[in-house]
């Protein structure tokens, strides 16, 4: 049996914890799962998360990254060859994957040349190998990713409407972490304990991390990670104070908050975050997810605030 013990999902924002709650109900279902979000999210841990959560959870999960197939021969790799018998010959990672799940990541990368293909394992776990004519089946789940606008891909020609619709059974849109600012003091502590071993942790003075928490994190929970692991070989046990921090983490920290100003007469909040929606909503031509990446926000969060607003468009 796998004995895979998972990394902590960690959050205490709405976002995280609506995911956090759902995901062992996804678990127990064999539907397709399409997780989007920006690198550095979390989407192989969701996926690991929800395969260890399952009944396939004795099968190791079979991971396939779409941008790294081989160029030549990406049907072979995914589907397998048979001799002219039609023995298999070699079997391809979907054939193989026989009782567990697939995580196919950066799956907006599947050549167009194969997404027929593997729309129609999605549908029966029918594989169709190079040199047969006979389908061979497997019993497999798949879990995709991708940080790609998959719509947009669709609209372009360069992703199929029909293996996107299969996909997304079931969506989970992994907030940006700049949109969950209230779990990077969590997430901070915890990796800074995690990489200080038998050391003292690195501490952060109160306006180091509160200046943590208003940078954007572009790489997100990654590059979060990244740091507090080059913060403790650097600083191990030692108090951290803003002066000490990256150039341009404090850097944004300050443009940040001398962004907008409050004018004398005040304003109406409400008022400016419905304009805001209204102008994202516009920008994106009515597409939800990109009009909340536009906002940094996640798309249930944006569903939420235009439900409070009476919008439906």
């Amino acid at each position: 049996m796998n004995q895979t013990r998972l990394p902590q999902i960690l959050g205490q924002s709405p976002e995280i914890t609506h995911i956090l709650r759902t995901l062992p109900m996804i678990a127990l279902s064999d539907a397709s799962v399409l997780i989007s979000g920006e690198t550095g999210t979390g989407k192989e841990l969701i996926a690991l998360t929800l395969h260890e959560q399952s009944r396939r959870r004795d099968h190791e999960l079979v991971t396939i990254n779409c941008a790294a197939l081989p160029t030549d021969e990406v049907e072979i790799d995914l589907f397998g060859r048979c001799d002219a018998d039609g023995n298999v010959t070699f079997r391809g990672r979907l054939l193989a994957a026989q009782g567990s799940t697939v995580f196919l990541d950066e799956v907006d990368a599947l050549p167009l040349s194969v997404q027929a293909k593997v729309l129609r394992f999605l549908e029966a776990g029918e594989c169709q190998l190079q040199g047969s004519h006979r389908l061979h089946v497997a019993d497999a789940r798949i879990v995709a990713a991708t940080s790609a606008d998959l719509p947009a891909e669709v609209k372009a020609g360069r992703f199929r409407a029909d293996l996107y619709y299969r996909l997304q059974v079931v969506p989970i849109d992994l907030p940006p972490l700049r949109a969950r600012a209230e779990d990077i003091a969590l997430l901070l502590k915890h990796y800074l304990r995690e990489f200080a071993g038998n050391n003292g942790p690195v501490r952060l003075s109160r306006e180091a991390e509160q200046c943590l928490q208003g940078y954007a994190w572009p790489g997100n929970i990654r590059e979060l990670e990244n740091f507090c692991q080059r913060l403790t070989l650097l600083n191990a046990g030692q108090l951290i104070q803003l002066e000490q921090l990256p150039l341009e983490m404090r850097g944004e920290s300050a443009a940040q908050a001398h962004q907008f100003k409050l004018p004398p007469s005040g304003i109406d909040l409400a008022q400016v975050e419905l304009d805001l929606i209204e102008q994202a909503l516009e920008m994106a031509a009515g597409n939800r997810s990109k009009a909340a990446r536009l906002l940094g926000i996640s798309r249930d969060t944006l569903l939420y605030r235009m439900q409070k607003y009476h919008l439906s468009s």
